[in-house]
């Protein structure tokens, strides 16, 4: 299990410079190994804490917030590494492999100059926030579904919101989606922002007030003004000031069986937004409801593609590996709290730790269920039962590491440490 592992990391850092892939391989054991629990999210005790001398616990810190090496270049290696092993799959539905899209904040209240807000369920209002947008594609290992990640995007900018993250990254997700690809997106984004974006394959949560029109018009009235929009179409009916507003008929109806129960679904097809006029340039899509007995309210899901409605309920069942990683991320590894402020570590914390959440669900589904004790009659494999085999264990020295991974042999007695180096540091910068 250690071997396998560490081998996992350095897979992961391969390609980094000397030096910089040992320390970050380092930090990683720190986040993966769950030390960040016991000292409370304080990452120099924790790296110290997993058997690391002065010198490396220097050095694994200065690699994470200085070191020369991107987020987007370690999702990228661990996600090539996972793809080729033999009991990974793809799940495909008529050919399209889901990409989830989604967003998640790391909330820092007490940060100055916090570089973004996010709503918070329990405080009813949004709180200073570091929010991170999140892109990957589902598969399955050892029958756990789980979410590959592609990207981890930062938010650029001094008070960054949801709207403006969504508004910023759904651009970059159509230009990386393949053409056998489907974006994934839950409720929160406008219909209208995901055709903007030019996602031209999506399925989309929409809210139980969603409407849309008619990409035709209806037949004139003999009286009064000619109409310029299409039909209105009402998919759930609901109340407004006291007046019902009942649902349109559906243009399909479907009835699907899954765990023994029926869902029933409703279809409406070639509709546009409602500050559409009908034209045959407009961007149509169709919308399909689900009557599961299973949920409380029904599923309302909007895309431009004409699939089955057991291909796009299985789509956005897929959706919710991505939710997974946060979770791991922040409960399982203990990175809910944060106490970096320099802007670059601010914006590296968050990437790293969701990257060693993924990590973490993967090495779970990996090996077979660990138990937790007597009573645990059924394990799965589960993040935090991994996490607890690794807990409290110090870096393990006698796993063999390549050639690559070794100290960087470089001569810096002559340069100054510590404070002193900051001194100078900020003495050049105010006298170029």
């Amino acid at each position: 299990m250690l071997n396998h592992t560490i081998a996992t990391l350095t897979t992961v850092c391969q390609h980094l410079p000397v030096g910089t892939n040992l320390a970050m391989v380092h930090f990683q054991w720190m986040l993966i190994s769950g030390a960040l629990f016991p000292n409370r999210g304080a990452i120099i005790p924790a790296l110290k804490s997993t058997g690391l001398s002065d010198e490396e616990t220097r050095r694994s810190w200065a690699a994470f917030g200085s070191g020369v090496w991107s987020i987007q270049e370690l999702c990228s290696e661990f996600g090539g590494y996972v793809r080729k092993l033999p009991d990974w799959k793809e799940r495909r539905y008529e050919g399209f492999l889901p990409i989830t899209v989604d967003i998640t904040a790391y909330y820092r209240p007490t940060l100055q100059n916090c570089p973004g807000v996010h709503f918070h369920p329990a405080a009813k209002r949004a709180l200073p926030a570091v929010n991170i947008g999140l892109c990957g594609e589902v598969g399955e290992l050892n029958g756990q579904r789980l979410a590959l990640l592609r990207r981890i995007e930062r938010a650029n900018g001094k008070k960054v919101t949801e709207p403006f993250l969504w508004k910023t990254f759904l651009p970059k997700v159509a230009k990386e989606l393949k053409s056998d690809e489907i974006a994934v997106i839950d409720a929160g984004v406008k219909l209208g922002a995901v055709q903007e974006a030019n996602i031209t394959r999506f399925v989309l949560k929409q809210a139980q007030n969603m409407t849309g029109r008619r990409n035709f018009l209806p037949e004139p009235a003999r009286r009064g003004r000619k109409p310029e929009y299409g039909a209105i179409v009402r998919p759930l009916g609901r109340t407004r000031k006291g007046k019902v507003m009942e649902a349109s008929s559906p243009d399909e109806t479907a009835t699907l069986t899954q765990d023994g129960r029926e869902i029933r679904v409703k279809i409406w097809r070639e509709l546009v937004l409602t500050n559409q006029k009908p034209s045959p340039k407009n961007e149509t899509f169709d919308i399909y409801v689900f009557h599961d007995a299973k949920y409380k309210t029904p599923w309302v899901m909007a895309t431009p593609i004409k699939l089955k409605p057991e291909s796009v309920h299985h789509i956005y069942s897929d959706r919710w590996p991505v939710e997974q990683v946060p979770l791991s991320s922040k409960q399982m590894l203990g990175s809910h709290r944060q106490f970096v402020h320099n802007p670059e570590c601010v914006q590296r914390l968050p990437e790293i730790t969701l990257l060693a959440g993924s990590i973490l669900s993967f090495l779970a589904a990996s090996f077979p269920p660990v138990p937790t004790g007597f009573w645990d009659k059924n394990p799965k494999r589960t993040p935090g039962r991994f996490r607890r085999q690794l807990m409290g264990k110090p870096f393990p020295r006698v796993a063999e590491l390549p050639l690559r991974f070794r100290e960087k042999q470089s001569f810096t007695a002559h340069l100054l440490k510590g404070h002193l180096a900051r001194t100078q540091k900020t003495a050049q910068e105010a006298c170029p």
